[in-house]
């Protein structure tokens, strides 16, 4: 699920600001670039643009856009699904046939394939290496971070 850019950039902070965490880093129209950072003392004007005069080599190529994640937060690595476990989240996959795969319901509930969905929504039951696992509706299903085009939190 990270891409290649996220990864370069992540590489590119690490020296000067190596508490900062880079949660997604997309190319918007050709023209712009836009990170999503966080930090655990919290994301401020200050270190954003801290993050912005780090990322140099990229203004000269882009409009550069540097943010917190607000409330609908990219989710790119297992790690984060795994700190999100009990909310809500969307997965959009990379197709509308994707193989996502059903797996035995806890607490009662059915088991159910969401394999025809482009995009699901809902509760992180779990995270592995290899997959999340959501609650939908009555059923659990398994979507492999390889099936993930992109994710976030949703509100409740």
């Amino acid at each position: 699920m990270i891409s290649p850019l996220q990864t370069q950039i992540e590489h590119d902070l690490a020296k000067s600001e190596p508490e900062v965490e880079v949660l997604l880093a997309e190319v918007l129209g050709g023209r712009t670039l836009r990170v999503f950072i966080d930090h655990p003392g919290g994301v401020t004007l200050a270190l954003c643009e801290r993050v912005s005069m780090a990322l140099t080599g990229w203004r000269e190529r882009y409009a550069l856009e540097v943010s917190s994640p607000g409330r609908e937060r990219p989710l790119t690595k297992p790690a984060h699904f795994r700190r999100f476990v009990g909310q809500r989240a969307r997965v959009r996959t990379r197709s509308d046939h994707a193989p996502e795969r059903t797996v035995e319901a806890p607490r009662g509930r059915r088991r159910q394939s969401a394999a025809r969905s482009h995009s699901i929504t809902g509760e992180l039951l779990g995270a592995s290496e290899d997959e999340v696992t959501l609650a939908v509706g009555e059923g659990v299903i398994a979507i492999p971070y390889s099936e993930i085009r992109r994710s976030n939190l949703v509100e409740s």
